[in-house]
């Protein structure tokens, strides 16, 4: 079980989409850590072991398992209040990989044994929206793993297949997962990923990501935002042209707390009272968009 999964409030998963070394990872944890301590935002650190869905066999893929276990240990030891967030590709690695969440990617949502091997690990279990389905349709994945004993389940946004080389985010599968009565998680960073988009590989537009988290946010259904982040994106070994520099992230953590602190979705009319709001004027509405950029 993560404590990560209880906290109340705004909270992040964020990390480099590849392990690259022990060192870098303590680079990439330190440096997330000091952003998210001064701005009092619990967070869980990602990445991955290994990226088995690649478009080409070119792609790097990640150090492996093997090298990634040692890596993950070293990394409790010297950050015993660590946690650690990983996606997982065959029903074994739950069991053996010293991670706090296990995340199935969105490609592998719907692999019966896949989710009965994590849902009997006792440990929290994020599961990616597959870019092919519904949020409807996530209900029967949650019933699969409740089915195998899962106690603490996050289902994740990740964008749907728009035509060819091009993902979409429908914010309504916020509130509509939300409603299965798990946490809910915006992954902004592979929602604005372009999959095959370069050829030989997946592009996508970095600049659309903080978007897409403050809607999130502000829906009211979603707390916690899954942010990629890197030092050098433009170099990353995988999903560097959607990844944050980290750089920014302080900025757009501070405007995500504003935007989740001022409880924004209530102030929101409901729809049926639109059309009687005949005193709103648009400088009115932009300028409550805009306090959040102050």
């Amino acid at each position: 079980m993560s404590s990560f999964y209880n906290h109340p409030g705004l909270k992040f998963i964020a990390g480099p989409c590849l392990l690259e070394s022990y060192d870098h990872a303590c680079e990439m944890v330190e440096r997330i850590s000091s952003i998210m301590r001064v701005n009092s935002v619990p967070w869980i650190y990602k990445t991955s072991f290994d990226k088995a869905n690649r478009t080409s066999h070119e792609s790097p893929r990640g150090l492996g398992f093997d090298r990634s276990f040692y890596i993950f240990n070293d990394l409790k030891q010297k950050y015993p209040h660590l946690e650690i967030l990983t996606d997982i590709h065959e029903a074994w690695q739950g069991d053996v990989i010293r991670a706090d969440i296990l995340q199935i990617p969105a490609f592998l949502c719907r692999q019966t044994d896949l989710l009965e091997s994590v849902a009997k690990t006792n440990k929290t279990i994020n599961v990616k929206k597959g870019q092919f389905l519904s949020p409807d349709e996530m209900i029967h994945i949650v019933k699969k793993l409740e089915h195998f004993g899962a106690k603490e389940i996050m289902l994740t946004e990740r964008g749907t297949t728009f035509g060819y080389n091009n993902l979409v985010v429908d914010m309504r599968s916020l509130q509509i997962m939300h409603e299965f009565g798990y946490p809910i998680v915006m992954d902004c960073t592979h929602g604005v990923q372009a999959p095959g988009g370069l050829g030989g590989k997946s592009g996508g537009d970095r600049r659309f990501a903080p978007t897409l988290a403050y809607a999130a946010c502000a829906t009211g259904y979603c707390d916690t935002i899954f942010m990629e982040v890197h030092q050098d994106p433009d170099n990353a070994p995988s999903d560097g042209a959607n990844m944050i520099d980290i750089k920014d992230l302080d900025s757009i953590v501070k405007k995500l707390k504003r935007i989740h602190d001022t409880n924004y979705p209530e102030e929101i009319l409901p729809i049926s009272n639109y059309n009687s709001d005949v005193n709103r004027t648009w400088a009115e509405v932009q300028a409550r968009y805009d306090r959040f950029d102050g």
